[in-house]
């Protein structure tokens, strides 16, 4: 990596003085990241480590250029091949992204950068965020409203068959790639995905009467090819230990592939031994045990009672927002647990961020519990209306207050909030592989969100200061 951001030139001098001016949102955003240069340096020991010497070799992305990209990839919502054309298009967005006039590198330059990051990291830079903003007299953490919501991994919907299916196609395309590598060391073997993909077509085109009788014997068919294709990959792997390839990116090719079927197959192993239970020995399969992906096996399914969208696969997320708009808490939870455990969390995080409780603690119906109540004994006005049961008096009076209503009505300020996630910083949905980098993608969109709400702030304020003079 770079160590410092390259040096102006004299024709970045000249398109200053010219009147190129930034948007005044990422002008703000720029600002800010200068003024707080603990921020970098967080993300600069970030690049630097596990490496040796950091300082030499291949000049790549600055540790500004790296965080800045992210911002603006989130703030747009674009794919790497976007980020690269659009920064190397305009100026503006050079100078944004610490460029200038140097020429910008392809779009694998910033996906390696921003892999490097990892989900402790972006958690540390939102703090300092948080921080910042409380330094600067633009949060006071006197409001807090809290709300669960849900991030889908990049995967199809699940089914006994599609998994098994997907085993098959992706173990015999590595063991063809790995044949083509070494000839003569990885064994023939009969190819199987013909077969399979026509018992797993005869399933999805299944009636739910035809299911009862003919289902079985297709499945026992499909879980046998499954089975077999596991075995030749492993045999292939075994093959392969001593092998050695034509050229050195012929070794690290077989490596990788090896690496890859190693890691597949226990996967493979669980979709063949929960389709054997549910479908053959008629078991109900606990979700726990479940596998609804063999490339994101990480995922969870979710109920959360939507009409639209009753299972939901991804990941359950956690949010607190304080009355300013700034996310001051965010948590990626595993499973499925119930919002109510989430309420004494977060009063005691905002307690040492700010000091104190808030005022206000808002939320919906699925975070009330007795327990909860209790625990927001420091709190001014709970605004949680109570779930399931009868309202004893006091409880209905208290939900029919002008101020529990109005609490309400902030609360509801939090679902806009989830919207502008969704729609305009890339967290309805993660494309990125892994849970580390799902993690990554919830911490850079709710970065982008402080840093937007942050500049949104700033224009405000100085607005307000030019009418006064």
């Amino acid at each position: 990596m770079r160590a410092a951001p390259p040096q102006i030139t004299f024709a970045d001098l000249e398109l200053n003085l010219q009147g190129v001016e930034l948007d005044p949102a990422l002008e703000q955003i720029l600002e800010f990241v200068n003024q707080n240069a603990a921020l970098v340096e967080a993300v600069r020991q970030q690049l630097n480590s596990g490496l040796k010497k950091p300082q030499t070799g291949r000049r790549g992305l600055t540790a500004e250029q790296t965080m800045l990209s992210l911002i603006l990839m989130r703030v747009k919502n674009w794919d790497y091949r976007e980020l690269a054309e659009r920064i190397a298009d305009g100026y503006t967005l050079r100078r944004f992204t610490q460029f200038y006039s140097q020429r910008v590198p392809r779009h694998t330059a910033f996906n390696r950068a921003h892999n490097r990051l990892s989900p402790e990291i972006l958690t540390q830079i939102n703090e300092a965020v948080i921080q910042g903003a409380v330094s600067a007299g633009l949060e006071d953490g006197d409001a807090l409203r809290t709300d669960t919501t849900v991030t889908e991994t990049d995967i199809h919907h699940p089914t006994d068959a599609g998994l098994l299916w997907d085993t098959v196609r992706v173990l015999s395309r590595s063991i063809q790639r790995l044949r083509k590598l070494v000839p003569h060391q990885v064994p023939r073997f009969p190819k199987q995905t013909r077969a399979a993909r026509r018992r797993m077509q005869e399933l999805q085109r299944m009636t739910p009467a035809q299911r009862e009788h003919q289902q079985g014997p297709t499945y026992r068919k499909l879980i046998s090819i499954t089975e077999q294709v596991l075995a030749n990959a492993r045999s292939a792997v075994e093959a392969t230990k001593e092998s050695s390839g034509k050229t050195p990116a012929d070794v690290l090719a077989v490596a990788a592939l090896r690496n890859d079927i190693t890691t597949l197959c226990p996967w493979g192993d669980r979709v063949v031994h929960q389709a054997r239970r549910r479908v053959l020995d008629g078991q109900d399969v606990p979700v726990s045990e479940k596998v609804f992906s063999i490339f994101e096996p990480h995922t969870d399914l979710i109920k959360r009672g939507k009409i639209q969208k009753p299972i939901e696969f991804g990941h359950k997320i956690f949010l607190a927002e304080s009355a300013r708009g700034l996310i001051t808490q965010y948590r990626v939870l595993e499973g499925n647990p119930s919002d109510h455990v989430h309420v004494t969390p977060s009063l005691k995080r905002h307690k040492e961020t700010f000091g104190f409780a808030p005022a206000w603690y808002s939320s919906d119906r699925g975070f009330f519990s007795d327990e909860n109540i209790k625990a927001c004994r420091d709190v001014k006005l709970v605004c949680i209306p109570q779930r399931g049961g009868k309202r004893t008096a006091p409880q209905q009076a208290l939900e029919k207050s002008p101020e529990f209503k109005k609490g309400q009505r902030f609360r509801a300020g939090i679902e806009g909030r989830i919207s502008v996630l969704f729609r305009g910083r890339g967290m309805k949905r993660c494309l990125a592989e892994g849970r580390d980098r799902f993690e990554v993608l919830v911490g850079a969109a709710v970065l982008t969100n402080n840093l937007m709400t942050i500049a949104h702030l700033l224009n405000q304020k100085q607005k307000r200061l030019r009418r006064a003079a």
